[in-house]
């Protein structure tokens, strides 16, 4: 299995400003480091950190070089790759930002970064829509809810990523205060953005407890929330499998149990496709591609649903699959990763680390992934 591939961002100024009564550290590292200030956000990422080390033959991370995250690597022997440079002797928002777009650019599984609110609205000015990032928290003001209730946390919230288990994607609300107005004594918070987070994903419940899952419910969930969303003019490709099959029962859809079939507007435009069919009602159009997984092997590509081509494949997008799975199969798995094994070695080699799954009514998860060997 290929090493699993996290970024990680420290905005090494982060907190100066808390021990000097400064309210904040944006735009004025200089003066709380005049007046004493010591750097923390290393020694709070180290926290973080810590709970990977277990881990750290399975790792791969993508930092920005020194301060921004190199040196804490090294230092903690990390396997590690450098992107980037910072522009002067001490960081700045635009490293942060430049960090971001490298990082996206090397399809990080999830991006672990150090600050406060000020970073987190530069995680959000320019990270890729809908990539899974997490605050390691190390600033003065902590508003947002994209960060983790402690360090710790947030490395062992990473650990369960990697060790497979169940991370649920939520959007966290990016907020911080007006440090001018706080500084002259007025609060004043506000919204900027969503990033999307992870969040812990406590997915089952004990037999004594109501609410246990059922396949049927799930699915009427599901049908229900594609319902809502339906995208005019996208053709929904429907793989192979009883749990698109009873997705499409639920959405009044007639489909094939065993086959591949096409949906658009809300009705079945094709039923049983050929791959070379499937190829030319998605070439060149919108589509989404939705696949299950084979419970207790977890391939989701390569096994029954060999229609669903390297090619097309790449013509709907790999950022535009969804594998449709209720959370008690998810656990037939026992931490085993997905798999893919499209018969493209190009092709699994560049599927991302983890898989995004629809596991109910606007229920979201993260899954890890391996390429069959």
């Amino acid at each position: 299995m290929d090493a699993f591939r996290l970024g990680l961002i420290i905005n090494p100024l982060a907190g100066l400003g808390g021990t000097v009564a400064l309210k904040g550290s944006d735009g004025v590292a200089a003066q709380a480091i005049a007046l004493g200030a010591a750097p923390r956000a290393a020694e709070r990422t180290r926290l973080a950190l810590e709970q990977l080390l277990p881990l750290r033959e399975r790792l791969e991370f993508v930092s920005f070089p020194g301060p921004m995250g190199g040196d804490l690597l090294q230092a903690m022997g990390f396997r590690h790759r450098l992107v980037g440079e910072l522009d002067g002797a001490q960081s700045s928002a635009e490293d942060t930002r430049r960090a971001v777009r490298l990082l996206d650019d090397a399809g990080v599984a999830l991006m672990l970064f150090a600050g406060g609110d000020g970073t987190a609205r530069d995680i959000a000015a320019v990270a890729r829509e809908g990539q899974p990032v997490l605050g390691i928290p190390a600033g003065v003001k902590i508003h947002s809810a994209v960060y983790a209730v402690s360090p710790r946390a947030a490395g062992e919230l990473a650990r369960r990523l990697v060790e497979g288990g169940l991370v649920r994607l939520t959007q966290g609300e990016v907020r911080d205060l007006d440090e001018a107005a706080l500084r002259a004594g007025r609060v004043a918070a506000r919204w900027y953005a969503e990033l999307t987070v992870p969040e812990e994903g406590h997915f089952m419940q004990h037999v004594k407890q109501a609410g246990m899952e059922t396949e049927e419910l799930v699915l009427v969930d599901l049908a229900a929330w594609l319902a809502e969303s339906w995208e005019e003019g996208v053709r929904y490709v429907f793989g192979p499998g009883s749990t698109l099959h009873g997705l499409a029962r639920e959405l009044g859809l007639e489909t094939s149990l065993l086959g591949v079939d096409v949906v658009e507007n809300g009705q079945v435009i094709a039923r049983d496709v050929s791959e070379r069919q499937l190829f030319e009602l998605v070439e060149g159009h919108p589509a989404w591609l939705l696949v299950t997984l084979i419970g207790g092997q977890g391939h989701v590509l390569g096994r029954g649903n060999q229609q669903i081509s390297p090619r097309v494949v790449r013509a709907i997008g790999l950022d535009h699959l969804r594998v449709v799975a209720t959370k008690r199969k998810l656990a037939t798995l026992a931490g085993r990763p997905l798999r893919v094994d499209s018969g493209d070695p190009q092709l699994d080699a560049d599927f991302p680390d983890v898989l995004r799954v629809w596991a109910g009514y606007r229920e979201e998860l993260l899954y890890p992934l391996a390429a069959a060997i």
